[in-house]
């Protein structure tokens, strides 16, 4: 027989039980939904956390003194501005460098005093952090040549001393300075307080860090690298360059978000995993139901069989009607889950963050239909079998 006349009369079988049909599908609708939700979801948190550690600085490498809480550590041990600029100079794949010192102050404004971190920066710092300016603006050339006294200060710092009134152009004291508040700025994500910028943070030109400090060293050296590529190089080299420039007693971390990084993509890859072993559990459920109503089906068509068998139908005419049908099951399923899978995205994609995009996986979907597909078919070829296999004499004797 034909595979067109055994695909007719398993639509004709199918039509004739719709609602059986379509419960027994609803398994399927479920696991090849979740199979093609799971990759997207997975694909999209990953996404989003890798983006949200890459905020904090892209293809970042730093670098700190070791310290020693017994013993006070030579001069020649702290980082310069000389090793700043010999990182920028001798190790390849440096795309900007910058230094940071910060020490904890008081800041005093009306009469208000809080305590506050001082931060100074150099150069390149805002190329590195990318800090966001919510008012006022960022240090330019000239701020940092003429050791201008201004500075920036955190969003939590003026809502707590200026409250809404714009702190830009007001000034605040710190020890014997005054300084001029020319912008007012927050971390691009959140670090919560796990990098130099705590939530009452000033920062100012690092050229006036020798007025607080009588030396001019940094506390925490920063490296971008031209490539994620480049990170593993640039991490390497630093570290050996900074330990040839100072004595060998001389202890340096070398950082990078790599591990970070490395971290949030094994546990979305676990997550994924999981979630993708409990939609083929659905779907292995689902098969089990297949299986069953097909069973069910082969009973009551019992007489049908003898008769098509009488008139000469072959065994393997009737494995394939029923399997055809097992398939139209499954695949039919697997189709509108499919399509379910991929409007939900679509549909919570207008309450995601503006610059989040649902990235939609050819796989997950290709995958999702093949195994439903294989799962009816699987566990529909014991009942086709057990058609096949029928006796004519014994099939049209059945009542």
């Amino acid at each position: 027989m034909h595979i067109r006349e055994s695909f007719t009369l398993a639509v004709d079988a199918l039509r004739a039980n719709k609602v059986r049909a379509i419960l027994t599908s609803i398994g399927v609708i479920i696991g090849s939904a979740s199979i093609v939700l799971v990759v997207t979801v997975a694909l999209t948190s990953r996404k989003y956390v890798i983006s949200q550690i890459e905020a904090v600085g892209s293809n970042l490498v730093w670098a700190e003194l070791v310290k020693t809480p017994e013993k006070a550590q030579p001069l020649d041990y702290e980082l310069t501005l000389d090793d700043m600029a010999d990182v920028q100079s001798s190790v390849p794949g440096v795309a900007d460098v910058a230094g940071i010192y910060a020490v904890p102050m008081a800041v005093v404004v009306h009469a208000k005093t809080r305590p506050a971190t001082l931060i100074g920066v150099t150069e390149g710092y805002q190329a590195i952090r990318r800090l966001v300016i919510l008012r006022g603006r960022y240090f330019d050339a000239e701020d940092m040549e003429a050791r201008s006294k201004v500075c920036l200060i955190t969003k939590e710092l003026a809502e707590r001393i200026f409250g809404l009134e714009n702190p830009v152009g007001q000034n605040l004291h710190m020890g014997e300075l005054t300084f001029t508040i020319i912008g007012v700025f927050r971390e691009r994500v959140s670090t919560y307080g796990l990098s130099e910028i705590e939530e009452e943070s000033v920062i100012i030109p690092f050229t006036l860090v020798k007025y607080y400090t009588g030396r001019e060293v940094i506390r925490t050296l920063y490296a971008q690298a031209t490539g994620p590529e480049m990170v593993p190089v640039v991490q390497r080299k630093m570290l050996m360059l900074l330990k040839s420039r100072h004595p060998a007693q001389a202890e340096y971390n070398v950082r990078t978000l790599s591990s970070i990084l490395s971290a949030a993509r094994t546990i979305s890859l676990a997550l994924t995993i999981l979630l993708v072993v409990i939609a083929f559990i659905a779907l292995l459920i689902s098969g089990v139901g297949i299986m069953n109503i097909m069973l069910v089906t082969v009973r009551e068509r019992t007489r049908e069989i003898g008769i098509r068998k009488a008139v000469g139908a072959a065994p393997k005419e009737i494995l394939m009607q029923f399997l055809v049908e097992a398939f139209l099951l499954s695949g039919g399923g697997a189709v509108i889950g499919i399509l379910l899978g991929l409007a939900i995205p679509v549909l919570v994609q207008q309450l995601l963050p503006g610059n989040l995009r649902v990235p939609v996986s050819t796989t997950s979907v290709v995958v999702a239909f093949l195994v439903s597909c294989s799962t009816g078919i699987f566990f529909g070829w014991l009942p086709a079998k057990q058609a096949a296999n029928m006796e004519p004499v014994e099939s049209l004797r059945y009542e």
